[in-house]
C-alpha cells in the first residue's frame, strides 16, 4: 500500500520515513503546546504503532522502543553529543558490514581473474566458487571489475555512500553505523538515504513551541526553498498560518539574501586579483571546506549568510526580537551554534518540523488570509536554487556597471564541490569565484524538506518572478537599517 492510498496528508512525502518522523514530530508538538509532554512524552509510541501499524520489526515492542528514541530525538537528543545527527542504535538494521560479496553468478571458471587481480591475497577458491577473506580485503574493488560474469557485487551502506566527507563508519563488533563527529558537516544526506530511518537531527521544535507560549517577540525567517515544499497552498496563505502559531511577523530570507548578495559583491571586488572566493552561505559547504581542504579557508567569504543577515536586520530595529529560521536544512541547526554567529538565531527548523506544528495545531493553511510576501527581490529568492547566488553577483555588477572579470563556477552537490575544490587546491580551477552547495540542486533538496521533487526548481524560479522587486539594490533601500554589520568573526561585546 502506498503512501497517498492511506492519508491525502502523507502525499506531501517521499517516503515512509517521512511518515514516521512527521507523525512523532506533530503528536510531540500537540503535547507541548497542551503543556502535556513530559507526562504523556512515551506514550506517543504506543499511539504511533497502535496506527500506523507498521510491521517492519521482529516485534511490536521493537517497533515502539524505536519511536521511542526518535520522541527523544525530538525533544532534543543527547545533550552531551554536540552533534546535531544521531544514530538511533536500535533501528540500524545491521547493513551488510563487508563491502564486496560473492553472488551466485560465480562460475568458478578457469581464468579465474579476479584472484589474479588481487593485490593482497583475498581471493581464494573452494569447491569451484570464488570466496573472499576479508581480514585480507582493502575494499580495492579490482575483484569486481575483473570478474567476465560480474558475479561479485558491491553493497556499500546507503548512509556511507552518499557520506561524501567519510564520517560514517560502523562498529565492527555491534555493526551498527557510527558518526566521527570531527568529519560530519552536518548536510543530512545520511538522515534522508537511510532506508530503516536509523539517522536522524535533532529537533528544536519544543523549544519553540515553548518559547512562543511565554514570548510575543517571536520572529519567524522563512527560507525561499518553501516555495517549491507547499505547492498546493499560497505562500501569502502559508504567511498567515505561520503567524498563528504565535509568530509576530514572518521576514523572508530572501531579503538577507538581497543583503548578503551585496556585501559579497563589495567583499569580491576588494579582493579580487583572480584569487579565489568561495560563497558562504551554505553551511554545509563552509564547513567541509574548513574541514576537508583547511589551505582554502581563508577564500570563503566573510559575509555571513542570509539567515544570519536577516536575524540581524530583525534585531536591529527590536532588541527584544528572537528569531527562529525555517528552511529545508539540517546543517543550519549546527550553524547557530558557531562561534563567529552565536547567539544571533534562537533556533532552526525545518520544513517538516514546520508542517507537524501546523498540523499539531489543526490549521488548515489554504482557510487562513493572505500575508504579506513582499521582502525578497527576484534575485533574493533565487538562492534556493544552485546558480541563485552568482546570478545575484552578476547583477549587481551589472546595474553598478562595474567592468571586471567575473568568472564563477557552480559546485552542485558536495561531491561536485569536492572536485572543484581539489582543483582549486591546485590552482587548476578556471574560475575567481565558485558559489558551493551542499545538496545537489541548492537547498530545493536540502533533508528537512517534505518532498525532494525534480520541479522543485522551476517552482522556486515562478516564486522569484511573483516578486514585485526585481531589482536588489532597490529592495535593500526600502530596509531601514542602521550600521548594520554583514562580516562574520565579529567580537561579542
Amino acid at each position: 500500500m502506498g503512501i497517498k492510498e492511506v492519508n491525502r496528508q502523507y502525499i506531501k512525502f517521499d517516503t515512509w520515513v517521512q511518515v514516521l518522523k512527521y507523525e512523532v514530530l506533530k503528536r510531540v508538538s500537540e503535547k507541548t503546546f497542551q503543556g502535556t509532554i513530559h507526562e504523556e512524552k512515551w506514550n506517543v509510541s504506543k499511539e504511533i504503532i497502535d496506527d500506523l501499524k507498521p510491521n517492519i520489526r521482529c516485534c511490536i515492542y521493537k517497533e515502539r522502543a524505536i519511536v521511542e528514541e526518535r520522541v527523544r530525538l525530538a525533544l532534543g537528543g543527547n545533550k552531551k553529543n554536540n552533534n546535531i545527527i544521531e544514530v538511533i542504535d536500535i533501528a540500524c538494521d545491521e547493513c551488510p558490514v563487508n563491502r564486496f560479496v560473492v553472488n551466485d553468478a560465480c562460475r568458478g571458471c578457469l581464468a579465474k581473474k579476479c584472484k589474479e587481480s588481487c593485490n593482497f591475497g583475498a581471493i581464494y577458491f573452494d569447491n569451484k566458487r570464488c570466496h573472499i577473506d576479508y581480514s585480507k580485503c582493502k575494499e580495492c574493488g579490482k575483484c569486481k571489475n575483473a570478474c567476465p560474469y560480474e558475479a561479485i557485487s558491491e553493497v556499500k551502506r546507503p548512509c556511507m555512500r552518499v557520506c561524501h566527507p567519510k564520517a560514517l563508519s560502523f562498529n565492527i563488533d555491534s555493526k551498527k553505523a557510527v558518526i566521527n563527529n570531527d568529519n560530519c558537516i552536518q548536510c543530512g544526506a545520511c538522515v534522508i538515504n537511510c532506508p530503516f530511518g536509523a539517522i536522524l537531527d535533532k529537533s528544536f521544535i519544543v523549544d519553540v513551541i515553548n518559547l512562543l507560549k511565554i514570548d510575543r517577540e517571536v520572529y519567524a525567517v522563512i527560507a525561499p526553498a518553501i516555495s517549491s515544499q507547499f505547492k498546493h497552498s499560497s505562500i501569502a496563505n502559508l504567511i498567515s498560518a505561520i503567524k498563528k502559531l504565535g509568530f509576530k511577523d514572518v521576514f523572508e530570507a530572501a531579503l538577507g539574501a538581497d543583503l548578503v548578495a551585496e556585501h559579497e559583491t563589495k567583499e569580491f571586488l576588494e579582493k579580487n586579483n583572480n584569487k579565489l572566493m568561495t560563497s558562504s552561505c551554505c553551511p554545509a559547504f563552509v564547513s567541509f571546506v574548513e574541514k576537508k581542504v583547511p589551505e582554502l579557508k581563508n577564500n570563503i567569504s566573510k559575509t555571513v549568510s542570509p539567515m544570519i543577515a536577516m536575524a540581524r536586520v530583525i534585531k536591529n530595529n527590536n532588541l527584544k526580537a528572537k528569531v527562529i529560521f525555517i528552511g529545508p536544512c539540517i546543517a543550519k541547526k549546527m550553524e547557530i551554534f558557531r562561534g563567529d554567529v552565536v547567539g544571533e538565531v534562537e533556533y532552526v527548523i525545518t520544513f517538516e518540523e514546520l508542517l507537524a506544528m501546523l498540523d499539531s495545531k489543526d490549521i488548515s493553511i489554504d482557510e487562513c488570509e493572505e500575508g504579506v510576501t513582499d521582502n525578497g527581490s527576484f534575485y533574493g529568492r533565487l538562492f534556493a536554487r544552485v546558480g541563485g547566488v552568482t546570478e545575484s553577483i552578476e547583477h549587481l555588477l551589472k546595474e553598478k556597471k562595474i567592468d571586471i572579470d567575473f568568472k564563477a563556477m557552480q559546485g552542485d552537490g558536495i561531491a561536485d564541490c569536492d572536485i572543484k575544490l581539489k582543483m582549486a587546491k591546485l590552482k587548476r580551477l578556471n574560475c575567481n569565484f565558485l558559489e558551493g552547495m551542499a545538496c545537489k540542486g541548492g537547498c530545493i533538496n536540502g533533508p528537512g524538506s517534505l518532498n525532494h521533487d525534480t520541479k522543485n526548481s522551476k517552482a522556486v524560479d515562478k516564486y522569484s518572478e511573483l516578486s514585485k522587486e526585481k531589482n536588489i539594490l532597490t529592495n535593500i533601500k526600502k530596509v531601514k537599517i542602521n550600521n548594520l554589520n554583514l562580516s562574520r568573526n565579529i567580537k561579542k561585546e
